[in-house]
């Protein structure tokens, strides 16, 4: 257990230093969404109330990790073409050692999103400064496992070159399917019932929710808290089991 805990740090720090030695994908990563609330917000907010802060904020911080996917599809991509887990595969590391250094490797970027986007959130409305938004950075750890999730699995999977366009089907699904720029009550009730049954949604109104109150606490908390969290470990087991396949083919 100690040795399999010490793997797992020591691959993690790797990772974190090969992220940060590519500070355009990081500035691409946070630059274009916090763009996207800022210019939203002033274009929209006095139009319609889904472009309030206390909408947009939530919906751009999940918006902002569906491109982890992308980020973290590209890193384990790359990984996987380079002759560093092609030596790896000979040692004792386990397929479980790999993905979760590479989610807790992701995840301090994922907080520094939440954090930045709801302090800007807040800047421009202060009424989004309460303890409910500490509870929606808390929160939003969650929702960013499963982006992470997704992103190492399409890595195991797909090649550097293809992991790219496949990612961006991710990022189109928060988009279209997550409700975060347009409201739902106009929509096909049948439309609505598919959105709720996917993650982009639920991870979406799981964040709106905490900032905005909760009303009922099993549909506004805990339903969309647990369909997240579901396909977050399936997500993650899947990855696992994908990249042990992998492993085992080398």
């Amino acid at each position: 257990m100690k040795s399999s805990l010490q793997r797992i740090l020591t691959l993690t720090k790797r990772n974190l230093i090969e992220i940060i030695r590519d500070p355009l994908s990081l500035i691409f990563l946070m630059g274009l969404p916090l763009v996207m609330e800022v210019l939203f917000y002033f274009l929209f907010h006095d139009l319609t109330a889904q472009f309030e802060m206390k909408y947009l904020a939530p919906g751009i911080v999940v918006f902002s990790q569906a491109f982890l996917s992308l980020f973290s599809g590209m890193l384990i991509a790359i990984d996987r073409s380079s002759s560093f887990l092609t030596r790896l595969y000979v040692t004792r590391t386990r397929s479980y050692e790999f993905i979760t250094s590479y989610v807790l490797s992701l995840l301090p970027i994922a907080l520094i999103q939440s954090v930045i986007f709801f302090i800007i959130g807040g800047i421009l409305d202060t009424s989004i400064f309460q303890l409910n938004m500490l509870i929606g950075i808390l929160l939003s750890l969650v929702t960013s496992i499963l982006f992470i999730g997704i992103g190492i699995l399409l890595g195991s999977i797909c090649n550097e070159k293809s992991v790219g366009g496949v990612a961006s089907v991710v990022i189109a699904g928060q988009s279209v399917l997550s409700g975060m720029w347009f409201p739902t009550e106009g929509i096909n009730p049948s439309m609505v019932t598919f959105m709720k049954c996917l993650p982009f949604k639920n991870a979406t109104d799981l964040l709106r929710n905490v900032i905005n109150g909760i009303g009922n606490t099993f549909n506004d908390l805990w339903l969309p808290l647990i369909i997240t969290v579901v396909y977050a470990l399936v997500v993650l087991i899947i990855a696992i089991a994908v990249f042990k396949y992998k492993m085992k083919s080398k």
